[in-house]
């Protein structure tokens, strides 16, 4: 396989993965994106809060690409290439990324997000995938990847944060599936749905006793 072959195949499942964690906002309330829906707070905008940073510190800072534009979680000036990664301020949010505020709407936060992929994608037409960047936040050793080896992070990480979002989504108010052109789910209603978990929930108690 060419590179360019290569290269448009992660950059695929890139895209894949942004467009499947975004869709999990669609017909929800501005109430229902913010809700923390597990003991830890996840929440379907923080997610996409979160990946606007790792996109822009990854397929930008680590290359030296800084992106044209202010993120305010980003430090006292709202520029990655400004912030310390070697230490941590006590006085700064915990989880700041994790949670979007009353003042940042929807369509702040996704378009921002949005502008971030333009950057990224940037990136990834501009470079080789052999060629090297610096992740300060990685141990020494391994703090020099490859653009192919940071794509296969930042596919690996986003899809993981797409995995939460699908559980998140489901709890809020049951809808669920892979993306919108595919749910990727067994046929059924709600009514063969419900027999199918009430039958998982035998089972799990059938086990747990033995």
């Amino acid at each position: 396989m060419v590179e360019t072959e290569l290269k448009a195949d992660l950059h695929r499942y890139l895209k894949q993965a942004r467009e499947a964690l975004l869709w999990k906002l669609d017909g929800l309330s501005e109430y229902d994106i913010r809700r923390p829906m597990t003991p830890t707070g996840t929440n379907l905008l923080g997610l996409v809060k979160h990946l606007i940073g790792v996109e822009l510190m990854y397929l930008g800072y680590t290359f030296g690409r800084h992106f044209d534009g202010q993120v305010p979680w980003f430090g006292p000036t709202g520029r990655l290439e400004d912030m310390d990664f070697t230490t941590v301020d006590p006085t700064e949010e915990p989880n700041e990324d994790m949670w979007a505020t009353a003042d940042e709407s929807r369509e702040y936060v996704v378009g921002l997000y949005r502008r971030a992929w333009v950057h990224a994608d940037a990136t990834i037409e501009a470079l080789r995938l052999d060629e090297t960047g610096h992740v300060p936040w990685w141990s020494e050793g391994q703090d020099k990847p490859t653009l192919h080896r940071v794509l296969v992070h930042l596919i690996a990480e986003i899809q993981r944060h797409a995995g939460h979002a699908d559980i998140v989504r489901e709890l809020i108010d049951g809808a669920a599936g892979l993306r919108e052109d595919n749910d990727n789910l067994a046929p059924g209603d709600r009514s063969w749905w419900e027999d199918y978990r009430n039958r998982l929930e035998r089972v799990a108690r059938e086990a747990g006793q033995s």
